[in-house]
């Protein structure tokens, strides 16, 4: 297995991948959004390939705090295909994402994951992420 950054080229396994998570997404859209976060020094989207097929991906936001000298890194989507899942490939992405963040200085991990996605819950917990206080949000649109 390789970890790579994510191409325009990707955008129709992603859209797979999201699917599994009730993501729905255009390939269009989502190749759009491979193309911003290229873009964005703050923003890293990797994907895991396994004989040049993409099997999972994990997003990545790098955020100031401002009281704080060091930043936070944030996992907007961390996915591995179900036909991949218990094969170490959810734990490589983290690890890769962990030291980048901490290479970065971010003194924290943080991801946001829905009370439905018991699995992900357990997958964090063995990673050592611990549940922090409520989570809120407004929708805009």
């Amino acid at each position: 297995m390789i970890i790579r950054d994510a191409q325009t080229a990707d955008a129709a396994a992603l859209v797979r991948l999201l699917a599994d998570l009730d993501y729905p997404a255009s390939v269009e859209c989502i190749a759009q959004q491979i193309i911003r976060m290229e873009g964005n020094p703050d923003s890293v989207l990797w994907v895991s390939v396994i004989d040049e097929q993409v099997c999972g991906f994990i997003s990545l936001h790098f955020i100031p705090q401002l009281p704080l000298a060091g930043d936070f890194c944030r996992i907007s989507y961390l996915c591995v295909s179900d036909q991949h899942r218990g094969a170490g490939i959810g734990q490589r992405l983290l690890d890769e994402a962990e030291r980048l963040a901490s290479e970065r200085g971010c003194d924290r991990m943080e991801v946001h994951s829905h009370s439905r996605r018991v699995r992900a819950h357990q997958f964090y917990a063995r990673a050592e992420y611990e549940e922090s206080p409520k989570y809120l949000i407004k929708r805009l649109r």
